[in-house]
């Protein structure tokens, strides 16, 4: 199972399994997944990890 880089809306970053890829064009990119550091459910986007 691929994992995805995330960014939830506070800031934090974390690995995923569960980030659906498929993109709603109504939606966007970012998804409800639960934050492991906050531990609330947050909206999330996937991280670049192009070096900038």
């Amino acid at each position: 199972m691929e994992r995805t880089v995330v960014r939830c809306a506070d800031g934090h970053v974390f690995t995923t399994a569960s980030f659906p890829m498929q993109q709603a064009e109504r939606l966007g990119p970012g998804r409800l997944v639960r934050c492991p550091r906050c531990a609330r459910l947050r909206s999330v986007v996937p991280v670049s990890l192009e070096k900038q």
